[in-house]
């Protein structure tokens, strides 16, 4: 049995939750090399998003992840907002009209979020940006086959390391590339709100299982 649009309405609720928990963290990561203002507006979009679904009953995975990111698009500040809002869109978009997800649209969604995001903000891999846990996730879910459990498991803990990578890499994008080397030793925002989104959809999917 596949995702139906409920079960994914649900995970996005869950990784509200995520956000909001980690919302102080992002703050803070975005304040050392950023504007600090990360984790405030990924919780506000990420509300915005759940008053939506409360009013809004999408009847495909991919309208929940369409309402998703026109929510995010038009609620969050900063880079965020068109970069996530981007990332979902683009997913929606590869998903059509599909009533239920299997690990292979699973896949085919997180390669379009990466390449909204790309085409968005120009950004490569190694240029400490989301992109630097995106790419690892498409590629540690195109390798992997068995459930979509597995393969967002599989996703997620590419995101985790690939955000990890990010700490000694000096910014060549958006506002942390001002910093110049003063942007090395730090755990680039974006790239981690990446991670703690993947790591969230994939255990609402083993949960669903």
């Amino acid at each position: 049995m596949g995702c139906t649009a409920a079960d994914v309405a649900a995970a996005v609720r869950a990784a509200a939750e995520v956000v909001a928990e980690h919302r102080d963290e992002l703050v803070e990561l975005d304040r050392a090399i950023g504007d600090g203002d990360h984790g405030e507006n990924l919780r506000r979009g990420f509300n915005a998003v759940v008053s939506a679904l409360d009013t809004s009953t999408p009847d495909t995975p991919g309208a929940v992840l369409k309402l998703v990111a026109k929510t995010l698009i038009s609620t969050v500040g900063g880079a965020a907002g068109p970069l996530y809002g981007t990332a979902f869109l683009r997913a929606a978009t590869a998903l059509g009209d599909a009533a239920e997800l299997g690990p292979a649209e699973v896949t085919t969604a997180i390669e379009a979020a990466l390449g909204g995001v790309v085409a968005r903000g120009k950004a490569a891999v190694g240029d400490k940006t989301m992109v630097d846990a995106l790419d690892p996730a498409v590629r540690a879910a195109t390798a992997t086959s068995g459930s979509v459990a597995e393969v967002l498991a599989a996703a997620a803990a590419g995101a985790q390391a690939g955000a990890a990578s990010t700490v000694p890499l000096v910014a060549r994008k958006g506002r942390a590339s001002y910093l110049g080397e003063r942007s090395a030793d730090h755990l680039d925002p974006g790239a981690r709100s990446t991670a703690l989104l993947l790591a969230s959809f994939a255990r609402s999917a083993g949960a669903g299982q």
